[in-house]
């Protein structure tokens, strides 16, 4: 427990809440965009498991642009 109170929470709080919402933000665009590139099951998985990482490959790589 000591671990946790030595963390900088004022400067991690806005980092973490960007996150989630980079993060729900491209879910909500996977779900909605009718074709991907790949299976759209996949840009799901990787958008939760990657983290920051999955949401901007999504968004540089997975939407297929019409």
């Amino acid at each position: 427990m000591d671990v946790l109170s030595e963390i900088n929470w004022p400067l991690l709080a806005p980092l973490l809440v960007l996150q989630a919402i980079l993060t729900l933000v491209a879910l909500v665009s996977c779900v909605r965009q009718e074709e991907t590139n790949g299976p759209k099951w996949m840009w799901v998985l990787i958008i939760i498991f990657v983290n920051v990482i999955g949401a901007v490959l999504y968004f540089l790589i997975g939407r297929k642009n019409e």
